[in-house]
């Protein structure tokens, strides 16, 4: 009897430190969030901008060479 309770005695033991030396550090606070702001809308808008104009010189490229 004295050699089961030792032996799960020192299961415990060998699986609590065990644990403990595996765990895991804290996740850390939250990062600091940056602003989005109106300059951002302003550059998706000057992009499509860029696009559309780039688009419609292609088309008409495209029908010169057409004709």
């Amino acid at each position: 009897m004295k050699n089961l309770l030792l032996v799960l005695l020192t299961i415990t033991i060998v699986l609590i430190l065990s644990a403990l030396a595996m765990a895991q550090p804290g996740l850390p606070s939250a990062p600091a969030q940056a602003p989005i702001d109106g300059g951002l809308g302003l550059l998706a808008a000057a992009g499509g901008a860029y696009a559309y104009k780039k688009l419609k010189g292609k088309r008409a490229q495209d029908n010169d060479l057409d004709v």
